[in-house]
């Protein structure tokens, strides 16, 4: 069963370099471990995955406000929140072949996994913070950092967004953005990465409330996956933390059956008054919340959701990925084993393909394409037989597919091929759009 998981890890890697969803960064000098670019389709999910967490988490609330903060924070911030002394892994190397460990992550701490040897140096603190400098002159004074999470900055702009929102407690504050981990040992493709995109929403609120909001976020976000990502019970699970930050009142994760086992989707956390304390702290200015209806002023508590977007977009195609057996000679193509990517149509790269049955065909196809380009994510594809233009949308994962045929000259119709079942069903040009925004609604749920 594990080489069977593996297996299919691989052939998603695969995939996604062929179909041009992500690619390894500067492939051409070698690649960059734990770097990732995104091609033209993977881009497309990207958007679509930031795009309806932006709208369920900022534009159907009230409650909620976004921001979008720099990548470099003062290096002061890292000081208050604990990065610069604590944030780190313990790391050991192998004398013999070289390779380099993080420690929490061997099966034996003893033994090389790479090559079997004992030869192994002390474990070391390896801080995970990635360095730069602002400024002309590369010396200590000008030295700052990388984020390595974007909460941060949304703590930083707790009182701006207020004032300037005029927001009572409770009340969020939800940004989408870049951060940076100088992981040791990046792995799982792009599950772990030094570069990756956060979706992170900090709610403040009393702490005589933070239990229920606690409670209220996790069957939120659980929710969430359920009917807007399309993932089942048997997809996610609840990891309740036993250890938690000495800060921390509770933690949990969502984690999600990736084919290289379980793996933390989002994390919930009960952050208590610690964050908005220590910046306090550090920076001598008031973070506390005066409250008119009791008169009392107190540090705001915090509750956290964080969810990686590219371990969301990763689930996705794990989830959507399959092969079937078809038969497909009237497609074109002999019996053969199938690859499909089952994308719910709103996340799917490209919802509806247009393809002209020949190339003579191609002016009137193109007018359609037009068309529907304006309403869906729509692609003319022309080049190859009909049944490998059906494969290459399949595994790009394309709800639908328009062919425009000699018949379409004569009864103004095309054929819509449906990615799921292989039917077709011949539809009229005119009702086209709403055909397709119908089939799109359907599969909402």
């Amino acid at each position: 069963m594990e080489e069977k998981c593996l297996d299919k890890m691989e052939k998603i890697v695969s995939l996604c370099k062929r179909r041009g969803f992500i690619f390894q960064s500067s492939e051409i000098y070698g690649g960059i471990n734990g770097f990732w670019d995104y091609g033209p389709y993977g881009v497309a999910i990207k958007r679509a995955v930031e795009q309806v967490w932006w709208r369920e988490m900022v534009e159907l609330r009230d409650d909620i406000e976004g921001i979008d903060s720099t990548v470099i924070c003062h290096p002061k911030v890292w000081k208050a929140s604990g990065h610069l002394d604590k944030f780190g892994d313990l790391m050991t190397d192998c004398r013999d072949c070289k390779a380099r460990h993080r420690v929490d992550q061997m099966e034996d701490k003893t033994i090389c996994s790479v090559c079997g040897s004992k030869n192994l140096t002390p474990p070391r603190e390896f801080n995970l913070m990635m360095k730069t400098y602002v400024g002309p002159v590369s010396d200590e004074e000008h030295i700052a950092y990388l984020r390595a999470e974007t909460c941060q900055s949304i703590f930083l702009n707790f009182n701006l967004v207020r004032i300037s929102t005029r927001r009572s407690l409770p009340f969020g504050i939800a940004q989408i953005g870049k951060a940076f981990r100088n992981e040791i040992n990046p792995r799982n493709f792009t599950f772990r990465s030094r570069e990756f995109s956060q979706m992170e929403m900090e709610f403040f609120c009393s702490d005589e409330d933070s239990m229920k909001w606690y409670e209220y976020w996790k069957n939120e976000r659980i929710k969430y996956y359920k009917e807007v990502i399309g993932f089942t019970d048997d997809d996610i699970r609840i990891h309740e933390h036993e250890s938690l930050a000495h800060y921390a009142k509770a933690a949990l994760d969502i984690e999600f059956k990736f084919p290289f086992g379980w793996g933390e989707l989002e994390g919930i956390h009960h952050r208590g008054t610690w964050d908005m304390g220590r910046h306090q702290e550090f920076s001598g200015e008031s973070q506390e919340y005066f409250d008119q209806a009791t008169g009392k002023k107190y540090l705001p508590t915090i509750i956290e959701t964080s969810v990686g977007v590219d371990r969301t977009i990763l689930a996705i195609l794990s989830k959507a990925y399959d092969e079937d057996k078809a038969e497909t000679k009237k497609e074109g193509l002999e019996e053969d084993t199938r690859v499909v990517l089952r994308i719910k149509p709103f996340f799917a790269p490209v919802q509806v393909a247009v393809l002209p049955l020949a190339k003579k065909l191609s002016e009137s196809a193109e007018k359609i394409y037009r068309d529907l380009k304006k309403k869906f994510r729509a692609e003319f594809d022309i080049t190859g037989s009909i049944g490998k233009r059906y494969r290459r949308q399949d595994e790009i994962g394309t709800p639908f597919c328009v062919t425009f045929d000699f018949q379409s000259l004569e009864d103004n119709a095309v054929t819509i091929r449906d990615r799921d079942s292989m039917t077709q069903e011949r539809v009229s040009i005119s009702s086209l759009e709403q055909y397709i925004k119908e089939k799109i609604n359907d599969r909402k749920s």
